[in-house]
């Protein structure tokens, strides 16, 4: 794959080098190719759109660089011939982020503003119409540009509420933003949640600095039984960073507003966990070939 270094750096990258950023861009990749395979996306497609997110970054390398000699220059910072470059040009750049759809910020104040919550924090069953608390005004405390009716009708398509005509109320299903029988939707938060992870990861590398908060904690040798007892801290914790986040940043908007302050600033605040069966090791439902060999730490040898 071309790289985006100059042909200076290039020649300066060792062979060792080489191979750690090959592992890399293969730790890398490999989610990508699965969730493509998935979803019937082919190579090529994927190949076309890495060379125009290639051609817009090496572009942005060198923000006061002269007009003329552009295509040169990303030709030889990318590999990719001055004829490609120049077809690429013309063609539409690929989509860096979006602004997040209404329907999470209606569930992101619904479960954490203390005006729609119960005594125990639980979000209340709301009456659809009325003052607050009801859907309507807490529809329209986040936009008046669409009918609080739209936004219910979404919720209940994507399965996170439910709406009782005879009682005229609405409840959420569910604690969690996770909309069902929308695969479009749940890709669109998967390539904005995790492109702005990888975002800040590849800045703070890149600048060799902490411009982004960017930790994780990792351990191996857990059994599963410990892995389903650690699940239910890291949702409280979400839980607890996300009730503290949420009615904080409403409050510093406004402040903003109200100070007449440029509002030119985004921010993404997640917290993700993983797990999978370590690599190389038998458990117990799948039996040794050598049943008597001994059970050793990998890291005691």
């Amino acid at each position: 794959m071309p790289d985006l270094t100059t042909s200076q750096e290039a020649a300066s990258i060792t062979p060792g080098q080489d191979t750690v950023h090959t592992r890399i861009m293969s730790r890398l990749l490999l989610p990508l190719a699965r969730l493509c395979l998935a979803h019937g996306i082919t190579f090529a497609t994927v190949e076309e759109q890495l060379k125009k997110a290639f051609v817009k970054e090496a572009e942005a390398l060198q923000p006061g660089a002269p007009v003329y000699g552009t295509v040169s220059r990303i030709s030889t910072a990318t590999g990719l011939t001055r004829r490609e470059v120049t077809r690429l040009f013309k063609a539409d750049a690929p989509v860096r982020s979006t602004k997040p759809p209404i329907s999470t910020e209606v569930f992101a104040r619904w479960t954490t503003d203390a005006a729609y919550r119960d005594g125990d924090g639980a979000p209340l069953v709301l009456k659809r119409q009325g003052g607050e608390p009801s859907f309507e005004s807490l529809a329209q405390a986040i936009t008046r540009d669409v009918h609080p009716r739209s936004m219910l009708d979404e919720l209940v398509r994507l399965g996170l509420a439910r709406f009782d005509q005879e009682l005229d109320c609405v409840a959420l299903t569910g604690k969690e933003f996770v909309p069902r029988g929308d695969g479009h939707q749940l890709l669109g938060l998967l390539g904005d949640n995790v492109g702005d992870h990888l975002d800040a990861a590849v800045t703070n590398v890149l600048q060799d600095g902490g411009r982004h908060h960017e930790q994780a904690v990792f351990a191996d040798e857990l059994s599963r039984e410990s892995i389903k007892e650690l699940h239910p801290l890291i949702v409280g914790h979400w839980k607890a960073l996300r009730e503290a986040m949420v009615p904080k940043i409403v409050s510093l908007i406004e402040s903003d507003r109200l100070a007449g302050r440029a509002q030119d600033q985004r921010l993404r605040i997640g917290l993700y966990s993983f797990d999978e069966r370590m690599p190389g090791i038998e458990t117990a439902d799948e039996p040794s070939t050598c049943p008597n060999a001994p059970i050793r730490n990998p890291e005691h040898e």
